[in-house]
């Protein structure tokens, strides 16, 4: 299936090449075209690069952008986010520690669990929607860690002036350095939207098959002598003793999405009326997902502990249905307000029912929550006020959410951004209740677990001569995470991963993070900056974070080749300060808290030449090229190293018809 698509993607991009598009320079000042050259006989003109509209559910509308900038540099990755606050593993795919933490969350209901494998798992609000006048293909490619490539692939098109498909797909594989350490995934997703010729109806629609795939290995068992040594007898990474070579774990997840609106009263958009400057819309969303994870193992394991049995199958399944069906009112004068009515509906289960002599363990929990919300939105001067609200009615797992948005622009230069948050809400369902073949991994919280409550305030300010300076301060109550309750003789014998369970906090954690970022230049010369400072006061160690993580890159631009090519090369460093890094768990796809060992404190180099040709992206880079030469203690979690120097490549091409 993989392949089909990739030869269908590659025969579009082929198909639909044609000449790059217009550029902004064609552009006036308020967006209509200038007035350019005269055309010849027969000569279409080409589109505008805002023409080639990108959204997501939340309407935030940004145009297709085939420039090369730094930024474009941090976000060339596996998930094509700035992994600034993460820190990966060796292995591309495989999880990420965190370096920083953002607990706000957008849904008012738990997920599934096993979070730590899904940082690739596209959300409702991840997803993309598309509105272009011309067939537009999109190629991302990367060489992996050992034996596999990176495919990032969409196709999409306007059927019509009002209706437009995309298809998508990105999937990958990489074998590894180390043993037993192979990881591969696809993203495969269809969406469509529409928007009727008076404007009345507008729909979005996607689906979404998602899957991951690791194999685990359970980290180094000697990486003292063998990594941190730099013995050149184990420069080969496979070499290395690991804690097993016969587990698997897996995230799979089906979604289907629906969310359309009919307008009853249209506004007319040249009104002074403001009784016509009204519109009224009712609207309803649907969403079905289907979501399992795995973690099978052919033998038992004492790294887990003692077992039922000698094989290992644990499988934990949700479905949910959710349907809302709302109003929204809208007027020039009084702003926008939009009220629904939620339906969700959660079967979490296992195909097991597990009787110990102290109760037994469930083998489900499902059940009804039924909420109500509102949005609210308006535009005074410079000011941009948003907020939204939501409240269970009836129902164990939601409690409420709460946010609320100021924005205020100072003469187009200055930005200043004030908000709130407030989110109460059970933790994922993998917390509540679980069921594994290893003893100690059964366990049941449903009734003794409360919602977490989490309050945050923030503030941000951005301008192009200050930079960017943003804080939060973030106040949790009932948190909850997993942790060890082997004693330090069990610890000292690698037993730690035997007695994993979940917790939750009595006292209050609170968290203050505070970040700026700003970029000198001189001339082709540039230095970018980002430093962020955290610190967590608690009563309990259970909320661990280094207290600075600093990212700095020095790099040179220029147009070479008589202005055809644009090059951008240089050196970027990040450092964290030690911490207690936070352990993983591969049978329940996890980090967990511990408290016995520090790690950090090591520099992280790479060096870079990107460069940009018409519409295509060129990306080389050196990773971590000081690795050999600095000292073997950079880990990315107990027992699991980073990534030694490793050379890579790939591009972004975008191809227009």
């Amino acid at each position: 299936m993989r392949y089909i698509v990739f030869v269908i993607f590659l025969w579009s991009a082929v198909a639909f090449a044609q000449d790059p598009i217009a550029s902004k320079k064609g552009l006036d000042p308020k967006g209509g075209k200038k007035p350019g050259k005269v055309l010849k006989e027969g000569e279409e003109e080409k589109p505008s690069v805002e023409e080639y509209k990108i959204f997501t559910i939340k309407r935030d509308t940004v145009f297709l952008d085939t420039t090369l900038t730094i930024q474009k540099e941090y976000k060339y990755n596996y998930l094509r986010k700035d992994g600034f606050e993460l820190m990966p593993f060796s292995n591309i795919g495989k999880p990420s520690n965190a370096l920083g933490v953002d607990l706000n969350n957008s849904s008012m209901y738990p997920s599934l669990g096993a979070s730590a494998l899904g940082g690739n798992y596209w959300e409702v609000e991840d997803i993309k929607y598309y509105n272009v006048p011309t067939p537009l293909t999109e190629l991302m490619f990367k060489t992996t860690m050992e034996q596999g490539q990176l495919l990032d692939a969409m196709l999409t098109f306007n059927m019509s002036p009002e209706l437009n498909v995309s298809l998508g797909y990105k999937g990958f594989r990489s074998l590894g350095k180390y043993n037993y350490n192979q990881s591969e995934s696809g993203n495969f997703t269809v969406t469509t939207n529409y928007n009727s010729k008076n404007n009345r109806y507008q729909m979005l629609a996607h689906i979404a098959v998602q899957d991951v795939v690791f194999q685990e290995n359970g980290g180094l068992i000697d990486g003292e002598s063998q990594f941190e040594s730099g013995d050149t007898e184990f420069s080969s990474r496979d070499r290395l003793d690991v804690a097993f070579i016969n587990a698997e774990s897996e995230i799979l997840g089906k979604r289907y999405f629906l969310d359309h609106q009919y307008k009853l009263i249209k506004k007319a958009e040249d009104s002074t009326s403001s009784a016509i400057a009204t519109s009224i819309e009712v609207g309803h969303q649907f969403n079905y997902e289907t979501k399992f994870s795995k973690f099978n193992q052919d033998a038992e394991s004492d790294y887990f502990g003692n077992s039922f049995l000698a094989e290992t199958e644990d499988k934990a399944q949700l479905q949910t249905t959710y349907n809302q069906l709302n109003a929204t009112f809208s007027n020039r004068l009084l702003g926008k307000l939009k009220g629904y009515l939620g339906i969700y509906n959660y079967n979490y289960f296992f195909k097991s029912l597990l009787i110990t002599p102290t109760g037994n363990i469930d083998s489900q929990y499902k059940g009804t929550d039924i909420s109500l919300g509102a949005e609210y939105s308006k535009r005074i001067g410079q000011f941009n006020l948003r907020g939204d609200a939501a409240y269970n009615l009836s129902g164990d797992l939601g409690g409420s959410l709460i946010n609320a948005e100021a924005t205020y622009i100072y003469k187009d230069k200055h930005k200043f951004v004030a908000s709130l948050h407030n989110e109460s809400k059970m933790p994922n369902f993998n917390f509540l209740l679980y069921q594994s073949n290893y003893e100690n991994y059964n366990w049941q919280n449903t009734s003794n677990f409360d919602k977490q409550n989490i309050n945050s305030l923030a503030f941000e300010y951005s301008s192009t001569a200050y930079g960017t300076l943003a804080a939060k301060y973030t106040n949790i109550d009932k948190y909850t995470y997993f942790g060890s309750t082997a004693t330090q003789e069990q610890i000292d014998n690698d037993e730690e991963n035997a007695y994993i369970k979940p917790f939750q906090e009595s006292a209050s954690v609170g968290y203050l993070k505070v970040k700026y970022s700003k970029e000198f230049k001189f001339g082709r010369w540039a230095l970018d900056n980002t430093i962020m400072y955290q610190n967590v006061s608690q009563s309990n160690q259970v909320l661990n974070l280094p207290d600075l993580v600093t990212r700095n890159t020095l790099y040179y631009s220029k147009k070479v080749f008589k202005g055809a090519m644009f090059m951008q090369t240089g050196v970027t460093f990040k450092y964290f300060t030690a911490y207690n890094m936070n352990a993983y768990n591969p049978a329940l796809g996890e980090f967990y808290t511990q408290n016995q060992q520090e790690l950090g404190a090591y520099p992280m180099l790479d060096f870079f030449i990107n460069a940009k040709v018409k519409q295509t992206r060129i990306y080389l880079k050196a990773e971590h090229f000081n690795s050999s030469f600095t000292g073997y203690d950079y880990y990315s979690a107990p027992n699991y190293p980073y990534r030694d120097f490793v050379v890579r490549f790939g591009l972004v091409w975008n191809f227009f018809s």
